[in-house]
């Protein structure tokens, strides 16, 4: 299975909406890759903004997966990728 950048974002916006008392709508997020730091997300969450790493991502999507598609992944179960061509980032789900 595979999901595609929206999905990532709702994710992220939803695991962070969760750990911070706040409604997902409050959250904005930008996915980026480069190669010193790999998969990162800049958020904004109240006007404040937070860097995210790539277990990071990898946890928001675990808990996604579980809640929305009732799956149990593991972080060793996801690869994150990116298409740069179409600036679309996706990641693989096995198991």
């Amino acid at each position: 299975m595979r999901i595609f950048t929206d999905e990532i974002i709702n994710a992220v916006c939803i695991h962070i909406a969760e750990r911070r008392g706040v409604q997902p709508t409050d959250v904005e997020v930008q996915l980026s890759w480069d190669e010193e730091y790999g998969y990162t997300a800049e958020l904004w969450v109240s006007g404040r903004s937070q860097y995210l790493i790539e277990s990071n991502l990898l946890e928001a999507i675990e808990q996604y997966m579980f809640s929305y598609y009732n799956r149990r992944v593991f972080r060793s179960d996801i690869r994150l990728g990116l298409n740069e061509d179409e600036g679309e980032f996706w990641a693989e789900i096995s198991g």
